[in-house]
C-alpha cells in the first residue's frame, strides 16, 4: 500500500522545476551569489505582499526572531512574553539574546496565546511580546497591541507558520513593530533549504537590521556595531521569488483540503481546527485533537498514513529550559493540549484520493 506522507515537496518540485532551474541559472550566470538583486527584489516583493514597507532577508526564521529582538535592544535581564505551545526556535531566539522568556497559557480553542492573561505576566523587566501565529492563523492582535501600547512594549509577530494569513483583513506580519518569517521547506512559502525574513514599517529598524545581518557593516570591512553573519543567499531568494507568485495558489489548495476534512469529520468525536471569526486560516498544519491521540496515530501508521504532533512537549517542561523555574501545572491548557493534538497530512499537492483514504481510515478509528 502506498505511503501517505504528512508533508512532501516532490510533486510541487516536479510541477515547478522549470521555474526553479531558471531561477538557479539566473543567479549562477549573474556573477553575484550573496546580497544581490534577487535578494533585494524578494525583500521588496515579500514586504509588499505582507502590506509593509521593508523586508530584510536572513539565514533562517530563528535568526529573523533573534535579530528582531537585538534590533530593539533586548538584552540580558529583560523579559519577553510568549507561549510554550510553539516550536523551540521561538524560545531559543529569546534566550540567545540573554533575555528570559515568560510564558502565558493558550486559548484551548485556537491553541494561540490567551491575550486575557497578558497583563498578569508583565512586570518591570518586560520589554517585548512575541505572539505566535501558530498553525496558520493569527493571535488577537488588536488586544496584543492595545496592551503593548499601555505598557510601552514592543511587539514582534512570529509568522513562521502564517504566510498569507489575515486578521480582520490585515496580513500576518503587518500589525507589529517587526515580524519574523521562516522559509524552511515545509512552510506555506517554503524554499529548498533554510531562509528567513524580517518585515517592518520602521525605517530605522530596517537600516539597523541590514547592518546586524552583515557583521554590523554598512560598507565592506567596516563595522559600525557588533553584528552577525545571517544573510539570505541569492539562490534561495531567486527560488523564493518564483514561488512567491504561487503563494496564493498554495493557500487556496490548503483551504480546499481543510474544508474536505471539516465536512467529512464534523460528525465524529474528533475536535477539528477552530478558526477565530476575525481570521482567515492558511492551514500550515491541520491540527486535530482527541484524548486517544497516540492510539489513533499508531493505527494510522500501520495503514501507511503518517501524521505528526505539533508540539508534543511544551517548552516550559523541556529539560533545556528547566532553569526558567516552570513546573507541571503552570500552563494547564498548554499541557492538556500537548497530550491530545495531532496533525493530519496537509500540503498543496496532496491528492483528493489520498485524502479520502486518510479520512476513511480515520473514521474507522473514532
Amino acid at each position: 500500500m502506498r505511503e501517505i506522507q504528512l508533508w512532501n515537496y516532490i510533486r510541487d518540485y516536479e510541477r515547478e522545476k522549470d521555474e526553479i532551474f531558471s531561477a538557479i541559472r539566473d543567479v549562477l550566470s549573474s556573477g553575484i551569489l550573496i546580497l544581490g538583486d534577487k535578494v533585494r527584489r524578494f525583500e521588496e516583493e515579500f514586504a509588499r505582499y505582507c502590506g509593509v514597507r521593508f523586508g530584510v532577508g536572513v539565514n533562517s526564521g530563528t535568526d529573523a526572531l533573534f535579530l528582531s529582538l537585538k534590533s530593539i535592544g533586548i538584552k540580558e535581564g529583560d523579559e519577553v512574553i510568549t507561549v510554550a505551545n510553539t516550536a523551540v526556535p521561538t524560545v531559543s531566539a529569546i534566550v540567545s539574546t540573554g533575555a528570559t522568556p515568560r510564558f502565558v497559557d493558550i486559548n484551548p480553542d485556537t491553541y494561540l496565546m490567551n491575550t486575557s492573561l497578558l497583563e498578569d505576566a508583565i512586570n518591570e523587566r518586560t520589554k517585548c511580546i512575541i505572539p505566535v501565529h501558530l498553525y496558520g492563523q493569527c493571535v488577537d492582535m488588536d488586544e496584543v497591541c492595545k496592551i503593548a501600547r499601555r505598557y510601552g512594549l514592543k511587539v514582534i509577530e512570529d509568522c513562521a507558520q502564517s504566510h498569507g494569513a489575515t486578521y480582520k483583513g490585515r496580513k500576518a506580519g503587518s500589525m507589529s513593530d517587526l515580524a519574523a518569517f521562516s522559509f524552511y521547506p515545509t512552510k506555506v512559502l517554503g524554499g529548498f533549504g533554510d531562509g528567513g525574513m524580517i518585515v517592518t514599517d520602521n525605517e530605522e529598524l530596517y537600516k539597523r537590521l541590514k547592518r546586524l545581518r552583515f557583521y554590523g557593516m554598512e560598507q565592506n570591512y567596516y563595522s559600525k556595531e557588533h553584528g552577525y553573519n545571517s544573510r539570505l543567499d541569492e539562490l534561495h531568494a531567486s527560488i523564493l521569488l518564483k514561488r512567491l507568485k504561487h503563494l496564493d495558489e498554495y493557500i487556496t489548495s490548503r483551504r480546499v483540503i481543510a474544508e474536505r476534512y471539516n465536512k467529512a469529520l464534523k460528525d465524529t468525536n474528533i475536535i477539528l481546527p477552530f478558526t477565530a471569526p476575525y481570521n482567515e486560516h492558511v492551514y500550515y498544519l491541520y491540527v486535530c485533537r482527541h484524548p486517544e491521540r497516540d492510539r489513533i496515530i499508531s493505527e494510522l501508521r500501520k495503514r501507511h498514513i503518517h501524521t505528526g504532533i505539533h508540539y508534543k512537549w511544551p517548552i516550559h517542561l523541556m529539560e533545556g529550559y528547566q532553569y526558567l523555574g516552570y513546573k507541571e501545572g503552570d500552563l494547564p491548557q498548554t499541557e492538556k493540549t500537548a497530550g491530545e493534538i495531532f496533525s493530519l497530512p496537509m500540503f498543496p499537492s496532496l491528492r483528493e484520493e489520498e485524502q479520502r483514504r486518510v479520512i476513511k481510515e480515520l473514521q474507522t478509528l473514532l
